[in-house]
């Protein structure tokens, strides 16, 4: 039910996947050859080196690359390679706790596990909650990082989307709130392929109509960004894939976005 506490609970599992992609490899302190498998789109590969590894920039990495395993795919995410990420980046976090793509890689695990669950397990779960949380965190730490702001743009959409006008009064959520947060990431990253990606799939999964031009507007910057790697190239094509359907039917486009990572 919309506007309900039980629809909410899995109103941030989207939101969440944005930054699961929007970090380039080169963000990661690891080696040149983990980031080139990363790039090229060899994700397990690259996790089971970085955990070998262990340190906490490792384990970080190795979140974010069994999640890219999970979201670039056609199937729904596989539990267990989430839960696998998810441990990795609480691992990174008890190394240090301020560990700002561990927080973030967190964030998006419990996400992506609030999609296994019915809405109010996931409500009494508090992962969305939680994930917001980590990504202030993250931005209290150093307001300039991007990729938080991307996140938070991404919640709040969502937020509207999941819980209705009820949910965001809630939560406190707006669509202005995710409009700032948006600008704010695009004018520290202004190419960047995931952040225009996401926000545009989240306001044409909001609503089509009301946000379509609002959303090509964003999908066509996604477009003509250079995909930097596997999961930029990735993005690119779902984004391109979005933006030819809000061409014609925006109640069918809408409703591939809402399927759409």
């Amino acid at each position: 039910m919309r506007g309900s506490p039980a629809a909410l609970g899995r109103f941030t599992a989207a939101a969440a996947v944005l930054l699961a992609f929007a970090l380039p490899a080169s963000a990661h302190p690891t080696s040149i050859e983990l980031a080139a498998k990363f790039a090229r789109g060899e994700y397990m590969a690259a996790a089971s080196e970085a955990e070998a590894a262990a340190s906490a920039d490792d384990l970080a990495f190795a979140a974010r690359a069994l999640l890219a395993y999970c979201m670039t795919g056609a199937e729904e995410p596989d539990a267990a390679i989430v839960d696998r990420a998810s441990k990795d980046a609480e691992a990174a976090l008890r190394l240090e706790p301020d560990h700002e793509e561990g927080q973030l890689q967190l964030a998006i695990a419990l996400s992506l596990k609030s999609r296994r669950m019915d809405t109010m397990a996931a409500w009494n779960a508090g992962y969305g909650e939680k994930g917001r949380k980590l990504a202030e965190g993250v931005l209290k730490a150093d307001p300039s990082n991007f990729y938080a702001q991307g996140f938070l743009a991404v919640w709040n959409v969502e937020v509207e989307r999941r819980g209705g006008g009820l949910g965001a009064w809630v939560m406190g959520a707006s669509i202005d709130k995710a409009r700032g947060y948006y600008r704010m990431a695009t004018q520290l990253a202004p190419d960047d392929v995931g952040i225009h990606w996401q926000y545009a799939r989240a306001l044409a999964a909001l609503d089509s109509k009301k946000y379509g031009a609002e959303a090509a507007q964003s999908l066509d910057r996604a477009i003509a960004a250079t995909a930097n790697d596997h999961v930029e190239r990735i993005m690119q094509a779902r984004a391109a894939q979005l933006a030819e359907a809000l061409k014609g039917d925006r109640s069918a486009a809408q409703k591939l976005a809402e399927v759409m990572l």
